[in-house]
């Protein structure tokens, strides 16, 4: 009994392995020529992308969406991107991703009308997807850390956008980089299957970002 028990154990660790395995090559294969740390390489697009991270609690942005919003500010000055799209969770009164990101951009000197905010970007496909549907954003840089750039470009191509990702700071630690060898499973996942997201009122992308704010200035 118990033979068969540690042969059914191993049995299912090396299923999902393969099945880990499989999800990062098929992943990483078919974004690797779409992902540059090189802000030259990359062709001009209509926004760039910004998911969301933590934000503290007194406002200000943690390190990792800092690096994201610096990126972002500086690909919209060198004229690759038209708009930047701010895309984050808003789930509580309390909490708000967008609107702190937004404060950065518009302290950086992007003028509001570039500057669009998206509240219901809860995970990455969320992000990806209402960039397309709600946003009608057709050509896209994803501006991100580079563990997580592959899974963003490859979500973004199966909502239907032509997309480039930019790699921004390190790996991570290796706790970052496990978690996301598991999320690219889940990733390939919503690729395939292409779960309904959070919908709303279209805000097109080449008119004014203002529109998108939840309380737009007097």
């Amino acid at each position: 009994m118990r033979r068969r028990l540690l042969l059914l154990i191993g049995a299912l660790f090396a299923i999902g392995a393969l099945l880990v395995g499989t999800a990062n090559a098929v992943v990483l294969g078919r974004t690797h020529d779409r992902v540059t740390s090189d802000p030259g390489e990359l062709p001009q697009a209509q926004a760039a992308i910004v998911p969301g991270s933590m934000v503290r609690p007194d406002g200000t942005l943690g390190a990792v969406v800092q690096q994201r919003v610096d990126a972002a500010v500086a690909l919209y000055e060198a004229g690759t991107v038209e708009k930047i799209l701010l895309s984050g969770d808003n789930g509580t009164h309390e909490y708000n991703e967008p609107d702190t990101m937004r404060a950065a951009v518009l302290a950086a000197g992007v003028p509001p009308e570039d500057v669009f905010t998206d509240y219901a970007g809860f995970n990455t496909w969320h992000t990806m997807r209402r960039a397309r549907t709600v946003f009608e954003v057709e050509t896209a840089v994803v501006v991100t850390q580079d563990f997580h750039t592959a899974r963003a470009v490859d979500l973004g191509r199966a909502a239907g956008l032509d997309v480039h990702g930019l790699a921004v700071g390190g790996s991570g630690s290796l706790r970052v980089s496990a978690r996301e060898l598991l999320a690219r499973v889940r990733g390939l996942g919503e690729a395939t299957l292409q779960p309904d997201v959070t919908g709303g009122p279209t805000l097109p992308i080449a008119g004014d970002g203002r529109t998108s704010w939840a309380e737009p200035p007097a």
